[in-house]
């Protein structure tokens, strides 16, 4: 919680008045009782009304001036604590934004959420009653006994024996609570990760007809949540009996006492009123301090999940974007290169990429195919610098891409992932992710390029064409359209196509290579793809195999010396096998 402590700095003038105005409210609340005594000993006693209506309206002040303050304190709380909760959700996900691919993937887009919501979420309900109730729930109860002291010595003892008793029992219940309801908030994580995951796939749940099952994994989630929350809640509920039972206890100690001392001429029966009206307030301030530290648990417990997430440092570090840009190197310097690569996801076994080497020429276009699993998305992933390798270097243009800023390093390549990506706005909003400057001449030609001029024209409004969210009210040919355009838009210098054109039919991603091949300038294209046609015509085509680089040459190269090629091929043209057998067979018998 004190890591977080930083993000209240705006705010030290509203976390000082709020619990200050709340203990203005407690000198009047305190005061109360010792009027009402004067009240019972001086005005009924003695008959004399005009002092009892005095006194009243004396009460009548003192209750307006405290609500003021109330008010006041609430208002400072409110400012304090959902200001500090804005600019806490904005730190954490600035700093999601900043971690590299491989923290995002160990610590998971669930937690993630749970924290950036819900977690913060608890933390400001903790922060606003914590900055009202924290200091006023003692101070109520350590100003009764004071003000105990000051009316009778002897009767003030039995409120020095109860307190600390009182405060043992709410804080051991409160160490035992905390644990718990961090185990609470990672079932929580569990049940959001469920429900991502079923939203996400209810298609694929209902195709294969898992209703009943997902129905049954979610309530035994659930379920699960469902009893922890009762189990800390039992815990927790012990705070408002044990508390009842212990102040009554002392109450009745306390009126026996009182009565002895009234017979003896000692005290006054305005003042056991007091003492009795001061006990009173320690009960329902101690109703109170019971809510509050089980809200103060789980805030605490939420807090130390978001300063988690806040002291995950990226594994990966970049130069400072002061640092002069590299010059544009020569064209016989290889546009991206691969020396003896090994790389390793966090938590795997067994490496994706093994001792990978080569180079690809500006201008160049660069054909990747192998295997399921084989390693070719996280080969493309190496060259945008999503992760960094374990062993060996990626050069790009003759620097390591270590040396680039992460600016510079967007500006120079343009991806187009495997999943297609929109966001909710318009189309013309999309595609200017690639460049905001982007005129709608330079719009359309990159539409074009990627095969989409009839998608868009079809639509209504055309580029002002409003998507849903993650272009939801779009095919999913038409959305890896859409996204091809974008990574055109931004004009990279190098271009990855991650298997981006899978749902596109054969025409069309022929019609797309061939567009892309007829761009002007030096631009170096990664074409991914499970198809041996989308890579056919490639200058030079890398061959995975179990994240090895089993070949690398031409088409005709490969199929003369490459094992896995073959294969690859042969799987999807297997009429060309039967006709070179063929031909075999015809030569032998000639």
């Amino acid at each position: 919680m004190k890591s977080l402590a930083v993000y209240l700095k705006e705010y030290k003038k509203e976390s000082i008045l709020a619990p200050l105005f709340k203990l203005l409210e407690v000198v009047f609340d305190l005061l109360v009782p010792v009027v009402v005594a004067q009240i019972i000993d001086v005005g009924v006693a003695q008959d004399n009304r005009s002092y009892v209506v005095q006194m009243f309206f004396v009460l009548i002040l003192m209750a307006g001036v405290g609500l003021a303050c109330s008010f006041t304190a609430q208002f400072f709380a409110a400012k304090a604590s959902c200001g500090f909760a804005a600019k806490l959700r904005q730190a954490m996900f600035d700093h999601i934004q900043s971690l590299s691919f491989t923290e995002l993937d160990t610590m998971g887009t669930d937690t993630l959420i749970t924290r950036l919501t819900d977690d913060v979420n608890q933390v400001q309900n903790g922060l606003n009653l914590g900055l009202r109730l924290l200091l006023r729930s003692p101070f109520v109860v350590l100003g009764s006994m004071v003000m105990a002291f000051t009316i009778n010595v002897k009767c003030a003892w039995i409120f020095v024996i109860a307190i600390p008793v009182l405060f043992v029992v709410v804080f051991s219940i409160m160490l035992v609570s905390i644990p718990l309801f961090k185990k609470v908030q990672n079932g929580l994580d569990q049940v959001t990760g469920l429900t991502r995951e079923n939203l996400t796939g209810v298609r694929v749940i209902r195709a294969f007809c898992r209703e009943e099952q997902s129905v049954e994994e979610f309530e035994d989630s659930s379920r699960e949540l469902t009893r922890l929350n009762l189990f800390v809640g039992r815990i927790s509920a012990l705070l408002n009996p044990v508390t009842y039972v212990l102040i009554n206890i002392a109450t009745i100690i306390l009126i026996d006492r009182a009565g002895i001392q009234v017979n003896m001429g000692n005290m006054q029966q305005g003042e056991v009123v007091a003492l009795y009206n001061y006990m009173l307030q320690i009960i329902v301030e101690l109703i109170k301090l019971a809510s509050l530290i089980i809200t103060l648990n789980k805030s605490m417990a939420c807090a130390d999940r978001v300063a988690g997430i806040l002291a995950v440092k990226s594994s990966m570090t970049y130069v400072n974007d002061e640092m002069r840009q590299k010059e544009k190197k020569q064209n016989h310097t290889p546009a991206v290169k691969f020396d003896h690569v090994t790389f390793t996801y966090a938590g795997a076994g067994a490496p994706s990429l093994k001792d990978i080497s080569f180079q690809a020429m500006p201008g160049e276009t660069i054909g990747i195919i192998g295997g399921t699993g084989s390693g070719k998305s996280t080969l493309v992933s190496l060259i945008p610098r999503f992760y960094d390798p374990q062993d060996g270097q990626v050069y790009m243009d003759g620097e390591n891409v270590t040396e680039y800023t992460r600016k510079s390093i967007g500006e120079k390549v343009g991806i187009v992932q495997q999943r297609s990506v929109l966001f909710q706005g318009s189309i013309r909003d999309n595609l200017k992710w690639g460049d905001e400057n982007a005129t709608d001449e330079d719009i359309w030609k990159a539409i074009e390029i990627a095969q989409a001029k009839e998608v868009v024209e079809g639509k209504p409004g055309k580029l002002d064409f409003q998507l849903e969210q993650n272009g939801r009210n779009l095919s999913g040919g038409q959305k890896q359209r859409l996204t091809i355009a974008r990574a055109l838009v931004k004009k990279p210098e190098i271009l990855i196509l991650d298997d981006s054109a899978s749902a596109l039919d054969f025409a069309t991603d022929a019609a797309l290579r061939k567009a892309i091949h007829g761009l002007e300038g030096k631009m170096t294209t990664f074409l991914v793809s499970q198809r041996v046609a989308g890579i056919k015509q490639a200058d030079k085509i890398l061959v995975l195999g179990n994240g090895e680089l089993a070949g690398q040459g031409t088409h005709e190269e490969l199929m003369k010396n490459c094992e896995v090629y073959q294969e690859i091929y042969y799987s999807q043209f297997p009429e060309e096998k039967l006709r070179e057998k063929i031909n075999y067979d015809e030569k032998g018998e000639a």
